[in-house]
């Protein structure tokens, strides 16, 4: 099976498909046409995200599109949506990453874009 979005005028991805193999190499004029869904589609790869392919193959367009997400042409990748205002493209993984790297102990944490710091995730009675 494969996967497609559909995008909108600005480059967001307003909906998704699963497609069969047979139509996959169609998959534009199969969706837009055959189907009459009409609009933009593009490939996706469930099976990648952060620029890796989970499975060991090759990663195709950064990471799996999500509704929200936005296509980037010049970098051929979809990119989720911003969190936080303070937060980095990561131009490897087309992810987003906080200013401050979270701690790397088994805790809980929360980014707090007033204070641009991780601070644990506590539980009150």
């Amino acid at each position: 099976m494969a996967h497609f979005v559909e995008i909108d005028s600005n480059n967001v991805v307003i909906r998704g498909v699963v497609v069969s193999d047979n139509d996959q190499d169609r998959g534009q004029d199969f969706l837009a046409k055959d189907l009459n869904f009409g609009g933009t589609w593009l490939q996706t790869s469930y099976n990648t995200s952060a620029n890796v392919h989970r499975l060991g193959g090759i990663p195709f367009r950064k990471n799996y599109a999500g509704i929200g997400y936005t296509y980037d042409a010049g970098r051929d990748a979809f990119i989720p949506p911003k969190p936080y205002p303070s937060w980095i493209l990561n131009e490897l993984t087309c992810c987003w990453d906080a200013p401050t790297t979270r701690p790397s102990d088994s805790k809980l944490y929360n980014w707090v874009e007033d204070s641009l710091s991780w601070v644990e995730y506590t539980i009150t009675p």
